[in-house]
């Protein structure tokens, strides 16, 4: 059920906008779509340079003109400058202003929240100082706690212990000297002597592939036996693998057989289904928020335990659910972290080149159901 808050005023609609990202920007410009007054969410894109005002402007009223019931937008510019006279971005703010017209999108306000205040650069009784920053209180308008941290917090990954990464890999070695005895696929690293019953127990389940899939998403993420977890980033490390993964935690079991068998085929010369591959660039249907970010929490773990070679592709995972989830700030740090490892890493430069295009999730632009 949608939480309905009213702002009372200028300063109380400027307290709200971290609850609706997530977090509190920093260096930003935040765009505010509305529909009939109500606020239809919040897109996030960093504060440009000021020659590239009115190119960044024109892409930002663009994205708005991509929802199709908003009839107006605010617009909320963070910036580390100081107000010395007037309030800094003004051409910015111009600039928006102006594609907005054109677009047929009303401007509500514009406002600047700057080092040392904050104003409307649609009010010309704004003081030359500006109003005082402790007008602005945060206020969270749902239960649950003010956002903390800005567009970057959150993206670090979980601390686990050298032990811990040791435990799963020597998981891994059990594990690929059992698909070695068992499927005779050559291991990276050299067998181990005996065959751990947990490993062949292991590599009998990923001849279930979606299941396997699925109880992962199900289970505790910050749980993960190293076992479980060895066989995780195994897959990971194999794009063909990796994107049934992908396909199935952006729909359901059923897509991730679908997957499965869409791969098999292709490998064997059959066209790849395209509603599966239009997931990959962010169309289809919109993927279900709180399967994402089970998702998400899984692959952050697994990176944060997988050995090196092996993190290029939980890694590159973190980052595409991130950016599905509208969090490209985290999926551009993920692909810079996949390519220090592997530069020349598929999935990460695919993600890297949305984040450096500006490129969002169709769905994004569509009302949840």
């Amino acid at each position: 059920m949608s939480t309905i808050v009213t702002a009372s005023g200028p300063a109380q609609f400027l307290s709200l906008v971290p609850s609706l990202l997530g977090f509190t920007p920093t260096r930003s410009v935040v765009l505010v779509p509305l529909a009939r007054g109500r606020s239809l969410g919040a897109m996030r894109l960093d504060l440009p340079p000021d020659d590239l005002s009115d190119s960044v402007a024109s892409s930002a009223v663009g994205m708005l003109c991509r929802i199709p019931t908003a009839d107006a937008a605010m617009v909320v510019i963070y910036t580390d400058a100081a107000i010395t006279g007037a309030l800094p971005h003004r051409d910015l703010a111009e600039a928006i202003g102006r594609s907005a017209d054109a677009c047929g999108l009303k401007l509500v306000d514009a406002f600047t929240i700057a080092a040392d205040g904050w104003g409307s650069h649609l009010d010309r009784r704004l003081p030359p100082q500006g109003r005082p920053l402790d007008e602005l209180i945060p206020h969270a308008p749902g239960p649950g706690p003010v956002p903390e941290g800005d567009q970057s917090s959150g993206a670090t990954l979980p601390r686990r212990s050298a032990g811990e990464r040791r435990a799963v890999g020597g998981a891994l070695r059990s594990l690929e000297t059992a698909l070695e005895v068992i499927c005779g696929i050559p291991a990276r690293a050299e067998r181990v002597d005996r065959v751990d019953p947990a490993a062949l127990e292991s590599a009998c389940q990923l001849d279930d592939l979606p299941t396997l899939f699925e109880d992962a998403l199900r289970g505790d993420a910050g749980a993960l036996t190293p076992m479980r977890a060895a066989a995780l980033a195994w897959c990971f490390a194999r794009p063909a693998l990796r994107d049934v993964a992908l396909v199935q935690w952006a729909s359901d079991l059923s897509g991730g057989d679908r997957a499965l068998d869409a791969q098999q085929k292709w490998e064997d010369g059959a066209p790849y289904p395209a509603d599966l591959a239009e997931r990959m660039w962010g169309e289809g249907p919109r993927p279900d928020t709180d399967r994402l970010q089970a998702a998400l929490d899984l692959t952050r773990q697994v990176a944060a335990l997988a050995p090196r070679p092996l993190r290029p592709g939980p890694l590159a995972l973190c980052a595409w659910l991130s950016w599905a989830l509208g969090r490209s700030t985290h999926a551009d740090h993920y692909t810079r972290e996949a390519l220090k490892i592997e530069p020349t890493h598929g999935l990460s430069e695919i993600v890297q080149s949305f984040v450096q295009a500006g490129h969002i999730p169709d769905w994004a632009f569509r009302p949840a159901t």
